[in-house]
């Protein structure tokens, strides 16, 4: 949902529970703000009164995650000015709040039918078992791109299909679709195989999550990150497993899934062909920073999101009040870096949570309300939904 998705188109879904059953729908919610927005409206404009207050450490974070996308920004129309701007703020909170206040417009994002909350799920960056070579142990391929995949950007000769784009393959001179996953399961692709999983489930959750981590038997690490999908739409398997009588709506965890698997190892290559999308990755060494999301820096542990790129443009700087899975507040300004084939709608983000077991339960526990608003450049025009 990675990174993001990205990354994940990439990337990118997160919190398991949901993304493994039920996709992503923005769920509604009943805040509003002052004044009625026209009906159907995205963006509504707001004052910097209407953002809720954030702590000191907070609005640094956020800033300076901001701040560190700014390099693959310095050609856009929208940010060039206020990201070369940004280079001279100084650290200090009323530095960063004076610059903020002087360069943003504060706009609050609205779902269908006026609706000011939305979903906040999270996301991480997993860590699995396996092996550079085929092994008795380590038989699950991870591909990279297939050789015959085309992928063609609609935008480019059609602007209104922002965001979209066509994968297959060719047939002549006519492009078919890509195999689904199943197909790619039992006859492969002709893609170079990257590394090998102990489990399908791993492969699974890692095309899910968009990137991870795969940890060798001598103790290094290679990361694997989204490269590209197949073109099909993704389709929760825990939706599957409902839908069979196996568990129940409230059951669906990756925790549940994953024990139903093991006592159901025959099926589990029924289960995963419910889900024809498949995520094709590249391999980057390990390294300290985070994964690289759709925006092509490194993400920031409880700073960057993936978002509906439809609605907010990668890059942005949102303003988020939500609460962790505990019910604390956690109210910061966030970088929009990533986006996931399951992150859709207005008010709607995919936190990321940073790597290992300790992130993976704050994201597969991340199913919160929440409200977002954007900072967007003075004087430049809104982008179009």
């Amino acid at each position: 949902m990675t990174l993001s998705t990205r990354s994940l188109n990439r990337r990118r879904c997160s919190l398991l529970a949901l993304v493994l059953l039920a996709g992503c729908a923005t769920t509604p919610g009943g805040k509003h703000e002052a004044g009625a927005p026209p009906p159907g409206a995205t963006y509504v404009e707001a004052g910097w009164s209407a953002l809720p207050p954030v702590s000191d450490a907070d609005l640094q974070a956020g800033f300076a995650a901001w701040r560190a996308g700014c390099e693959r920004l310095k050609n856009d129309a929208a940010w060039a000015a206020p990201c070369a701007a940004a280079t001279t703020v100084g650290t200090t909170p009323a530095q960063i709040r004076h610059f903020l206040q002087n360069t943003f417009d504060v706009v609050a994002l609205r779902s269908a039918g006026n609706r000011a909350e939305g979903l906040i799920t999270g996301y991480y960056e997993p860590i699995y078992p396996g092996s550079l070579t085929r092994t008795a142990r380590a038989a699950v391929p991870v591909y990279g791109v297939p050789d015959d995949l085309v992928v063609v950007q609609l935008d480019s000769v059609y602007p209104e299909l922002k965001g979209k784009r066509l994968r297959g393959r060719l047939d002549g001179r006519v492009l078919k679709p890509y195999d689904d996953a199943g197909s790619i399961a039992r006859n492969g692709a002709r893609a170079p195989v990257l590394a090998w999983l102990t489990d399908p489930m791993d492969l699974q959750l890692l095309q899910i999550q968009g990137s991870g981590r795969i940890r060798l038997d001598d103790g290094t690490q290679v990361r694997m990150a989204y490269a590209e999908q197949n073109g099909h739409p993704y389709k929760p398997i825990g939706r599957w497993l409902v839908a069979q009588g196996e568990l129940t709506q409230d059951e669906v965890s990756m925790e549940a899934i994953r024990a139903w698997a093991k006592r159901h190892p025959a099926r589990v290559p029924e289960m995963l062909r419910s889900n024809p999308s498949y995520v094709f990755f590249v391999r980057n060494p390990d390294s300290p920073e985070g994964p690289r999301g759709s925006l092509n820096v490194p993400l920031t542990a409880g700073y960057s999101v993936a978002v509906d790129r439809s609605v907010v443009p990668l890059g942005s700087l949102l303003w988020l009040d939500t609460t962790r899975p505990d019910g604390a507040a956690l109210v910061r300004p966030v970088a929009a870096q990533d986006t996931g084939g399951a992150i859709t709608g207005e008010v709607r983000a995919d936190l990321y949570w940073g790597t290992g077991d300790a992130a993976g339960d704050l994201a597969g526990h991340m199913k919160q309300q929440g409200r977002i608003w954007m900072l967007w450049p003075k004087g430049k025009p809104l982008p179009k939904p």
